[in-house]
C-alpha cells in the first residue's frame, strides 16, 4: 500500500503527470462541457418545440460542422505552433503564429459563407422529407454564414491553450454559454418580446454567442503585457513562410477532422432514410453522446499542448508521460459514463420528450434509442484511445498519418458500407450502428499502434532552433 501511494505521488508530480495534465485539462473540460451544454440545450429546446425541429437540427448542424471542421483543424493547429515555440523559448514567434491562425480563420469564414447556399441541394440529395429538408436548410445556412466567429474563437483560444493557460478559455466559454441558453429560449419560443423563430432562433443564438466570445478574446489578448512578451500587436504582418508551415501541418489535421465528421454525417443522412423515428432516436443518442465526447476533447487539447511543449524542449519522454496520464484519466471518465448509458438510458432519453409529442410515438423512439445507447457505451471506451492518441500525435506533428488513416478507414468502413447497406440491401438501424461502432474501435487501436512505433518523436514542426539539441528518440516505455 505504501508503495502504491509513493508511485501515485510520483505520477502526480512529475512533468506530464496527473497534476500538470489536470491543471491544463480541467478548465478545457469545463469549456468543452459548456459547448456540450450549449448543444444539449439547443436539442432540448428544439425537442420540446417539435420533433421535426429536433430531427432536423442534428443532421443540419452536423453538416455545417462537417464543412467547418476542415478549416477548424487547420486553425486549431496554431495551438501546436504556440506550444512548441513556448517550449523552445521563442515567444515572439508564438505571437506571429497567432496572427497566421487569425488570417486562416478569416479566409476560411469567407469560403464557408459562400458554401452556405448549398444546403438545400445537400439535404435533397439525402432524400429527406420536404418539411424536414426546409428546416435543415434554414439551420444550416445561418450556421455557415456565422462560421467565421467560431473559427476566430478557435484561433484566438490557441494563444492561451498553447501556453498552457486554459482558465481564460474556460471563463470566456462559460460567458458564451450563459448568453446562449437564454437566447435559445427567447428566440426559439418567441419570449420576452422576441419573434418566434423556431429552429432559426437556435442558430442565431449560437452565432451571436460566438461573436461575443471573439470580442472577449480580443480584449484579453491584445493587451500591453502580451505585447511586451509576445508582440501580439506588432506581429500582425502576414508571414508567408510561417503560414506555409501552418498549412503544411494543419491541412492534414483538417482532413482528419473533415473526413471523420463527413463519415458520421453520411451515416446520419443514411439513417434519415430509414424513417423519422430512427433518425430521432439516433439524434437523441448523439446528443447524449456529446456528454462523453466533448469533455474528452479537453484532454486531447491538453495532451497536444504538453506534447508540443515537450517537443519544443526536445524532451519526448515528457510527451510519453503526458499521453499515458491523459489516457488513464480519460478511461476512468469514459467507463463511468458508459455504465450510466447502459444502466439508466431511459432517464436520459426521457429528457427529450415534449408535452406535444404523442405518447405512443415517443415510446417507439425511446425503445430504439435505448439500444443505440448501448452501442455508444461499447465504443466509447475505444473512443478514448482515438481521442488521446490523436491529440498526442497532433502535438508532435504527425498529422499526415492521422489525416490519411481517417480518410481510408472512414470512407472504407463507414461511408461505403452504410450507404450501400441502406440504399441497396435495406439494412436496419442496429446494423448501421454496428458498422459505425466497429470503425471507432478499430481507429483507436490503429492510433495506439502508431504512437507505440515512436516515429512522431523525430518530427520537426517549427523551424530548427540552433541552441536546441537534436531530437534523439528514447524507447517508448509502455506506450499504453
Amino acid at each position: 500500500m505504501i508503495f502504491f501511494f509513493q508511485r501515485l505521488t510520483l505520477v502526480w508530480r512529475r512533468p506530464g503527470g496527473y497534476r500538470e495534465l489536470l491543471r491544463l485539462s480541467l478548465p478545457l473540460i469545463v469549456s468543452m462541457s459548456s459547448h456540450t451544454l450549449m448543444l444539449f440545450t439547443d436539442r432540448l429546446f428544439l425537442g420540446r418545440y417539435s420533433l421535426d425541429t429536433l430531427a432536423a437540427a442534428v443532421p443540419a448542424g452536423l453538416s455545417a460542422f462537417m464543412f467547418m471542421c476542415f478549416f477548424m483543424g487547420v486553425v486549431e493547429f496554431t495551438n501546436v505552433f504556440v506550444a512548441q515555440y513556448v517550449g523552445a523559448q521563442l515567444p515572439r514567434q508564438a505571437g506571429r503564429a497567432l496572427w497566421q491562425g487569425i488570417y486562416v480563420a478569416l479566409f476560411s469564414g469567407i469560403l464557408l459563407a459562400i458554401l452556405s447556399f448549398g444546403g438545400e441541394g445537400l439535404f435533397q440529395l439525402a432524400g429527406h422529407a420536404p418539411r424536414l429538408r426546409e428546416l435543415e436548410t434554414i439551420y444550416f445556412r445561418i450556421l455557415m454564414l456565422g462560421a467565421v466567429f467560431g473559427l476566430l474563437d478557435n484561433a484566438l483560444s490557441c494563444f492561451f491553450s498553447g501556453r498552457g493557460l486554459t482558465v481564460p478559455i474556460m471563463i470566456i466559454n462559460l460567458i458564451g454559454v450563459t448568453l446562449n441558453v437564454p437566447l435559445d429560449y427567447l428566440l426559439i419560443y418567441g419570449r420576452g418580446g422576441f419573434p418566434e423563430l423556431g429552429i432559426a432562433g437556435s442558430a442565431v443564438a449560437t452565432v451571436t454567442s460566438q461573436a461575443v466570445m471573439v470580442v472577449l478574446y480580443v480584449l484579453v489578448i491584445f493587451r500591453e503585457p502580451n505585447e511586451r512578451i509576445y508582440g501580439v500587436r506588432r506581429a500582425w504582418a502576414f508571414d508567408r513562410a510561417l503560414c506555409a508551415r501552418l498549412l503544411k501541418f494543419g491541412m492534414p489535421s483538417g482532413l482528419h477532422f473533415f473526413v471523420d465528421i463527413f463519415g458520421f454525417t453520411i451515416f446520419l443522412l443514411m439513417v434519415g432514410r430509414l424513417g423519422r423515428n430512427e433518425l430521432a432516436a439516433t439524434n437523441i443518442a448523439c446528443s447524449i453522446n456529446l456528454l462523453a465526447f466533448m469533455p474528452m476533447i479537453g484532454f486531447s487539447i491538453a495532451v497536444s499542448t504538453l506534447v508540443g511543449q515537450a517537443m519544443g524542449r526536445a524532451r519526448p519522454a515528457e510527451a510519453i508521460t503526458a499521453t499515458r496520464s491523459a489516457l488513464q484519466l480519460t478511461c476512468v471518465y469514459m467507463w463511468t459514463l458508459a455504465a450510466v448509458f447502459v444502466l439508466a438510458p431511459q432517464w436520459l432519453i426521457n429528457i427529450f420528450q415534449s408535452r406535444a409529442d404523442d405518447v405512443a410515438e415517443f415510446a417507439a423512439v425511446r425503445q430504439l434509442a435505448v439500444v443505440v445507447l448501448r452501442f455508444v457505451a461499447f465504443y466509447s471506451v475505444f473512443d478514448a484511445l482515438t481521442v488521446i492518441y490523436a491529440g498526442a500525435l497532433r502535438g508532435a506533428g504527425d498529422t499526415r498519418f492521422l489525416g490519411w488513416t481517417i480518410a481510408g478507414l472512414s470512407l472504407g468502413l463507414v461511408v461505403l458500407p452504410v450507404t450501400v447497406g441502406v440504399m441497396y440491401f435495406h439494412i436496419g438501424l442496429y446494423a448501421a450502428w454496428g458498422i459505425a461502432s466497429a470503425y471507432i474501435c478499430l481507429l483507436g487501436l490503429v492510433f495506439r499502434w502508431r504512437f507505440a512505433q515512436g516515429r512522431w518523436q523525430r518530427m520537426q514542426v517549427i523551424e530548427p532552433v540552433p541552441s536546441r539539441p537534436a531530437l534523439v528518440p528514447p524507447a517508448v516505455p509502455g506506450a499504453d
